[in-house]
């Protein structure tokens, strides 16, 4: 059920004007457009425009600067907020959206602001949830009385919005004026904790949303239902739930007794992808509720944590996989599925690939369903805690994983000073780890990759043509504990950060994996920038991502270690990779094939999102929101950040 945001007792920073009336119409132009979060309707983060070039990228500068203002000031939890949105760009506007619930247009030349728009949230909820990645551009089939060209987006409150692309006022033929509450139909809500984090998707005349809900609540939290609405009148066409309720679903047997009626979760937060031409939307789910515990839903609880092909029309199920079976580890799937036509030695398939916070990358042909890359069921470890049920095995890809699954021995402890070291050894001894699947444990159980990852929701990018995968991951364990209810004393555990899992018989504690001086007990890289070569299914080049210049005591020198961070990269058809990512202020270019340094750029804060790119009057542009981050991973700011080569 997880959503993507990351709450710890301690996560030490170490660790983690002008309004231009003329650009009121939407005038028709010819350029390099990106009109989908990952540019095209399948994610895949690649751009044809090749303007700036390895032989010209010394060039490459700052060509403007937006702020959107907007700090969390005035909000109950505003000091978590985080700026994590990529824009759109259509006919000569960014449109962009931050974590409170605005909307924005800007100038792609200029930076200045056309238009804002404020979906006046409740600053007095705290919500679970701070960001907001983007939204999605529409465009009537035919004339319309207004709003030709919408914009859709969901807020951290769970409203779901339609706007005028040319003006930012409310489409007031969609649903109740413009607004959809997503929050009635899902069951009982608790305040601030049901929300949309990610962009919609569009297929036809239809607009189709998931859901971020709030972790570890209780069994029964809210109902994950991905749902479609007609874009212009707002009605609901289809909903699918991913947990089967009904004994008619065949997935239904997979959830022992009653539990499929009765749990709440496996929402999917992340963006959807959609294949145009077979009708199918691609949709990524995450745990049923809670995370950490699953002795009351017994079986592989099918749907959950699984990439599902739905029919775009109707909502059914097509084909699904399930990429983690029984999940308690909060291994949701984090990342949009990114549709490929790949060459894999044997002619081309329509692939649809998804990353995972296990660090692992799955290949399915796309209409079928059917593994193009080998998937292995393998023995994972048992003996949970009283009252769990795990399952024996977990799907494995064949692929080489982009982090250690290995466990954890005192030999991997790292340490600046040598009290450093024993301290972080003395962990490793303490508590339990068997490399991935380690289960939760009332002792204490060592994460390795950690809930965090492995993947996140930056997710990949890929170059189609060649079968390289761009890959950001982070290599930070974490530990988790399970404290039993008659026992828990909250005062015993302020350090950590905790979670009732009501309906369960345990309290959840978990918390970085860190030394006395906050850096991760393991040596880095613990963030890290790579190349997969489908085709020869072998790491091509990885390099740590990130130096600890913004994060480290002034006392540490700045150590090329590579840091941790979230968001995704962005290639570019002259063989660019651009990303931010790393809590580091710093935007940086590779080569794609060789992963050498081309560029780097100082940026006012960390850049963690995903970057984008657009040709506007013969020039090229590369934009990224620098926001830092609310979990005190990075110091938070409002910047978005245009780059262009000096003439």
């Amino acid at each position: 059920m997880k959503t993507e945001c990351v709450s710890s007792g301690r996560w030490p920073a170490p660790v983690w004007g002008l309004v231009t009336m003329l650009s009121l119409a939407l005038v028709p132009q010819h350029g390099g457009a990106w009109e989908h979060y990952g540019n095209d309707p399948g994610g895949t983060k690649y751009s044809e425009i090749t303007e700036i070039t390895a032989d010209n990228i010394s060039r490459l500068q700052q060509a403007w600067v937006y702020r959107t203002g907007e700090m969390g000031k005035g909000y109950a939890s505003g000091h978590r907020r985080s700026f994590q949105a990529t824009p759109l760009f259509y006919e000569g506007r960014l449109f962009l959206t931050s974590a409170f619930g605005k909307a924005y247009a800007v100038d792609a030349g200029t930076g200045e602001e056309i238009w804002r728009f404020d979906s006046k949230l409740d600053k007095t909820v705290s919500y679970v949830e701070h960001a907001s990645r983007g939204l999605s551009l529409w465009h009537a089939s035919e004339p319309l009385d207004q709003c030709e060209h919408r914009l859709f987006f969901g807020t951290i409150a769970g409203q779901f919005f339609a706007l005028d692309a040319a003006t930012g006022e409310r489409c007031r033929d969609f649903g109740d004026d413009g607004r959809i509450d997503l929050t009635i139909g899902v069951g009982p809500v608790d305040s601030g904790r049901y929300s949309v984090t990610s962009p919609p998707i569009t297929f036809g005349n239809l607009v189709i949303t998931g859901s971020a809900i709030g972790d570890n609540r209780r069994v029964t939290s809210e109902r994950g239902i991905v749902r479609a609405f007609d874009a212009i009148t707002g009605a609901l066409v289809w909903s699918w739930d991913p947990i089967p309720r009904k004994e008619t679903d065949p997935a239904f047997g997979s959830w022992s007794g009653d539990s499929a009626r009765l749990s709440g979760g496996a929402n999917a937060w992340a963006p959807l992808s959609v294949d145009e031409a077979a009708g199918l939307v691609f949709v990524p789910t995450s745990a049923p509720s809670p995370d950490f515990y699953g002795g009351h839903r017994g079986g592989d609880n099918r749907y959950a944590n699984s990439l599902v092909a739905l029919d775009a029309q109707t909502g059914a199920v097509v084909w699904h996989q399930q990429l983690v079976h029984h999940d308690v580890w909060d291994y949701d799937l984090p990342a949009q599925p990114v549709l490929a036509d790949l060459d894999l030695g044997y002619g081309i398939k329509q692939a649809v690939l998804q990353t995972t916070k296990m660090g692992m990358l799955f290949v399915f042909d796309r209409l079928s369903g059917e593994p193009l890359i080998g998937v292995e069921e393998r023995a994972v470890s048992q003996d949970g805690v009283e009252g769990e049920r795990l399952s024996k095995t977990q799907p494995f890809s064949v692929l080489p994983p982009f982090v250690s699954h290995k466990p954890l021995t005192p030999k991997d402890a790292f340490g600046l000073v040598l009290f450093d070291k024993w301290a972080c050894q003395e962990s490793i001894r303490k508590y339990r780890s068997d490399g991935i699947y380690t289960p939760p444990t009332e002792e204490g159980t060592i994460m390795t990759p950690g809930f965090v990852g492995g993947s996140n929701w930056g997710g990949i990018s890929v170059d189609a043509k060649r079968g390289i995968v761009i890959a950001n991951v982070a290599e930070i364990p974490t530990i988790i504990r399970l404290i039993p209810r008659e026992k828990f004393v909250p005062d015993a555990w302020q350090d950590w950060g905790t979670a009732p899992m009501e309906g369960t018989p345990y309290v959840l504690a978990r918390d970085a994996f860190l030394s006395p001086l906050g850096l991760p007990c393991t040596r880095p890289p613990w963030g890290k920038l790579l190349a997969l070569n489908l085709k020869t299914q072998s790491i091509l080049w990885e390099k740590p991502l990130g130096s600890t210049a913004d994060l480290a005591p002034s006392f540490v020198p700045d150590f090329n270690w590579g840091v941790p961070g979230i968001g995704g990269s962005l290639i570019t058809a002259s063989d660019i990779v651009f990303i931010g990512a790393a809590a580091e202020h710093k935007f940086r270019a590779f080569a794609l094939m060789t992963g050498d340094l081309l560029w780097e750029a100082k940026l006012p804060r960390a850049g963690m999102a995903s970057p984008m790119t657009y040709k506007w009057q013969n020039e090229q542009f590369v934009v990224i929101a620098a926001g830092g981050h609310g979990s005190g991973a990075a110091e938070l700011g409002d910047f978005l950040v245009a780059f262009k080569l000096k003439k």
